[in-house]
């Protein structure tokens, strides 16, 4: 339908309708994090910070990058990281003032507690979809990621 005339039109429907898709993806998601972080001592918001930090120390700016969110929502999680012994703040030799924020020990063994709930969930959702619908699903992901952020690029929404 011609938007003019007051209607969506396809393409309209047509993102709305992946929109609401990732976005009840993304409640699902968070709910089976939640559920795996809970008897870990963790929650969903903070195992996600950790996972950031995981394979090396990062500022809060770069943390908030890679999974989309607002700088403002990942400082305070990682505050309380910090102020629990689950994380770290490390000189950042990059920049004086953005710490790094850096996995400790017994940040690195709460998400090791996490591992064989979500190892066997995995393994359930591989053999519920198939391992190759998986990894195109996963492409299609970060095709459609990528797409996105080269639209607001060129007419940024803000």
């Amino acid at each position: 339908m011609d938007p003019d005339v007051g209607g969506p039109t396809s393409e309209q429907k047509l993102a709305s309708s992946i929109a609401k898709t990732i976005f009840r993806i993304n409640g699902q998601l968070v709910e089976v994090a939640e559920h795996f972080a809970r008897p870990a001592g963790l929650t969903a918001a903070w195992w996600r910070v950790l996972g950031g930090v995981i394979d090396e120390p990062l500022p809060v700016s770069e943390i908030s990058r890679r999974f989309g969110v607002t700088r403002q929502s990942v400082q305070p999680v990682a505050d309380l990281l910090v102020e629990r012994g689950l994380a770290e703040y490390r000189p950042n030799p990059a920049h004086r003032r953005a710490k790094l924020v850096a996995i400790t020990d017994e940040g690195r063994a709460a998400v090791r507690r996490i591992g064989p709930a979500h190892r066997a969930w995995s393994e359930r959702l591989v053999a519920e979809l198939g391992q190759a619908t998986l990894e195109h699903t996963l492409a299609d992901l970060v095709h459609l990621a990528d797409a996105i952020a080269a639209v607001a690029a060129e007419q940024p929404v803000a």
